[in-house]
């Protein structure tokens, strides 16, 4: 049996779908700068790297054959079902797409899409009067487009792990972590105590669970 009819090998569908995540998120973000640029770029390759294993060529599943084999002997490793790892190592069987990771995976993309798309709409606004973003998204955390492209990557992870993925995505958070460093630093240079009232109130990346009233927001 082929690649192919295994659901590998096709090469159209790794540029078609790589595509339409890249140009989606493009939509969405808009990056201007050099920073933007680096941000965009690092989830682009993470796109690419994620399609040219679900549809080209499964390195994971090949580098991992004979310990998976090992582990679960009645797997068609080389169907394309199998490329669902987490479905695989919990011995279910069915379709994975409706498997609890499948449908997590899901939710996670579209509301890290969601997240990137109002975020950037608040954004735009505000730079567009030279002002701090602190509405919407940015009530919630300080980076919010960067929480996005995170749980966008993660719900990817959940649906179609690879070798690769899996180690850029600590890559890339760390390297988000930097330029959102940088980014403060830049904005607390511009905008002074204003961006620092701000970051205190506002986490960074993980919103609070609770509102702390003794902050007074001005």
């Amino acid at each position: 049996m082929s690649s192919i009819d295994n659901g590998y090998g096709l090469r159209i569908l790794v540029v078609i779908n790589s595509l339409v995540f890249i140009i989606f998120a493009f939509s969405f973000f808009k990056p201007a700068t050099k920073r933007d640029w680096r941000t965009f770029s690092g989830f682009s390759a993470f796109i690419v790297a994620l399609f040219a294993e679900m549809y080209g060529f499964p390195l994971t599943i090949y580098l991992l054959s004979g310990w998976l084999q090992t582990r679960f002997p009645q797997a068609n490793l080389f169907s394309h079902d199998s490329g669902h790892i987490w479905w695989m190592m919990t011995g279910r069987h069915g379709d994975p797409h409706f498997g609890l990771s499948h449908i997590l995976s899901i939710v996670f993309i579209f509301g890290g899409f969601y997240l990137l798309s109002t975020a950037w709409h608040v954004l735009y606004e505000a730079q567009r009067v030279g002002q701090i973003a602190t509405t919407g998204a940015y009530a919630k955390v300080r980076h919010p487009q960067y929480v996005a492209f995170v749980v966008i990557m993660f719900g990817f992870l959940l649906q179609w792990p690879t070798l690769v993925t899996l180690l850029m995505f600590p890559v890339l958070v760390f390297m988000y972590v930097r330029l959102a460093i940088q980014e403060e630093r830049d904005s607390e240079a511009r905008f002074g105590e204003a961006w620092r009232e701000y970051a205190l109130r506002t986490p960074r990346f993980i919103p609070r669970l609770s509102v702390d009233h003794t902050v007074k927001v001005h």
